[in-house]
């Protein structure tokens, strides 16, 4: 048998017990919520990930990129805009980093930071949003925005509401 035929096994075999087939694919874990209600998106800095809280005593995790060191941010915010292939403004740190920016990349543009959709956060100019870098997911990359990946974010923002409150913690 070739290799391709025992892959092609082995993915069914994974797929048939319901674990991810994709590293960093979103799941259903387990997740002690008293401390937060159901709809609360909670990310954890240190572990590179999102979670959904459903309430129940499980969450939706997401695997995401967060801030570099000395861009992250820590505590409450809450959800003030949704939007659908946002256009994007580089803020001014940003800009100062990389000067040659251009003011506005419009929405949908393969060069457009913010993917497909963002959660707007009432905190400064900081979101949850999509990318157009999708290997820095899992690591420390923005400057202190939440990335996740394209197929994500688009399933975290139809599951969220404006008002929704996002708490990162360390």
């Amino acid at each position: 048998m070739t290799k391709r035929w025992w892959f092609a096994l082995g993915a069914f075999a994974l797929a048939v017990a319901g674990l991810p087939l994709e590293a960093g694919a979103r799941e259903i874990v387990p997740f002690d919520s008293d401390a937060y209600s159901a709809g609360t998106i909670v990310v954890r800095n240190a572990e590179r990930a999102l979670y959904l809280i459903g309430g129940d005593g499980r969450a939706m995790r997401y695997r995401v990129a967060v801030g570099k060191p000395g861009k992250q941010w820590f505590g409450s915010a809450w959800i003030k805009g949704k939007y659908v292939q946002p256009a994007w403004s580089p803020p001014e740190d940003v800009r100062r980093d990389k000067p040659n920016l251009p003011d506005v990349i419009p929405g949908g543009s393969p060069k457009n930071p913010m993917g497909p959709r963002a959660l707007l956060l009432d905190r400064d100019q900081y979101a949850i949003h999509g990318t157009n870098r999708p290997k820095s997911i899992g690591t420390y990359a923005s400057y202190g925005c939440i990335r996740m990946r394209n197929e994500d974010i688009v399933d975290l923002y139809e599951r969220v509401r404006v008002g929704g409150k996002v708490v990162v913690v360390p």
